[in-house]
């Protein structure tokens, strides 16, 4: 079973869309995901801080900015 999460910011209206993408998208294939805030950690504000919103599919980074929805699907497929 894959995890999915989305690597987001307060305020963020790209992580919104992208939040909504992903809960669509792991819904279809029955996949449970979560979102955490890149400010609530040092590191992780420093790894991601600058390109968020960022997909993790199995604390793998997939991308970043925007959901690539038919590859999301595929990776979650796999």
């Amino acid at each position: 079973m894959h995890r999915v999460t989305v690597m987001t910011r307060a305020g963020c209206h790209a992580c919104e869309h992208a939040e909504e993408a992903v809960a669509r998208i792991c819904a279809e294939v029955g996949v449970e995901w979560t979102a955490a805030d890149v400010d609530s950690d040092p590191e992780w504000r420093a790894e991601y801080g600058d390109r968020v919103p960022v997909i993790l599919v199995d604390d793998v980074e997939h991308g970043y900015w925007k959901v690539e929805e038919d590859r999301l699907r595929a990776a979650l497929r796999s």
